[in-house]
């Protein structure tokens, strides 16, 4: 597949510190792909997803969205208009009073045709399934409600990449769940490349490869089934693995035979039931 993304020896020293948030960092992201990006809080997960959609730009070294340098002015909004990006918080990204308003928003900033503005927010509502909550406000509405919002606002604009910072950290688990569910069908059915950085290990084992930071560096990048295996790694870090994972290590260290790859539940019962059916 072809890259997108093409980050190579990426450095940003936030003003106030001395050492690098990102340091040295050299990461490609294929398009179509679901990359999850994992590590502690301060690994510099966040600020590596910033530097993807030109809000910082390296202070050496180069990142590449869709062949334009992020350190060309010229082309950021060129950048910006490929990856867009979804914050942690809802309700800092909605800036209107009603939520078909609020989606036109960026297409507004984009000098997008007015004529146009109206199909593109219908569509990128009726995507979220949101698509009767166009007249509402956007503060009546549920956490997941708002981030799907967001999250339309960010589709509206057709970018080819999206970005989610931390993007369901707020939410309850059904909120979770459903932004999750979201995500995938933007990748899978909409071919829409997926960054997601996240501490749910669970939603990290979802992706079709993962990254793991620490102390501004990637220490390792595969999918998920060779991450997760190494909880040693992991728990080093400061890490969890996914719950199911976890299950599967604590069988496997008394005796019975499973895969050390286990990540989800009908993978595990799949498993037992496997067992089961050899005594």
């Amino acid at each position: 597949m072809a890259e997108i993304i093409r980050i190579r020896d990426a450095v940003y020293t936030y003003p106030e510190s001395g050492a690098p948030a990102v340091n040295r960092v050299t990461l490609s992201v294929n398009e179509g792909e679901f990359l999850s990006v994992v590590g502690h809080n301060g690994s510099g997960k966040s600020t590596l997803a910033k530097l993807m959609n030109a809000l910082f730009v390296p202070a050496s070294g180069t990142v590449v969205v869709n062949g334009f340098d992020t350190r060309d002015e010229e082309h950021r909004i060129d950048v910006r208009r490929c990856c867009g990006m979804v914050f942690q918080n809802p309700d800092n990204q909605l800036v209107a009073t009603i939520v078909e308003e609020d989606v036109a928003f960026g297409l507004e900033n984009l000098g997008v045709p007015t004529e146009e503005i109206r199909g593109r927010v219908d569509e990128a509502l009726r995507l979220v399934g949101m698509g009767e909550f166009a007249q509402a406000a956007p503060h009546m509405l549920s956490g997941g409600q708002k981030q799907r919002i967001a999250i339309a606002g960010v589709v509206a604009m057709r970018p080819r990449v999206i970005v989610f910072d931390e993007a369901t950290a707020m939410l309850d688990p059904a909120g979770r769940d459903d932004v999750m569910r979201l995500i995938h069908r933007l990748n899978r059915e909409e071919g829409i490349t997926v960054v997601l950085i996240t501490h749910f290990m669970e939603e990290a084992a979802q992706a079709d490869r993962v990254a793991v930071m620490d102390q501004g560096r990637i220490l390792k990048t595969g999918s998920p089934g060779e991450i997760f295996t190494q909880v040693e790694m992991l728990r080093n870090l400061g890490l969890d693995v996914p719950e199911m994972t976890d299950l599967a290590n604590r069988l496997r260290a008394g005796g019975m035979d499973l895969k050390p790859d286990i990540l989800t539940i009908p993978e595990m019962v799949e498993a037992l039931c496997r067992l089961k059916s050899k005594t």
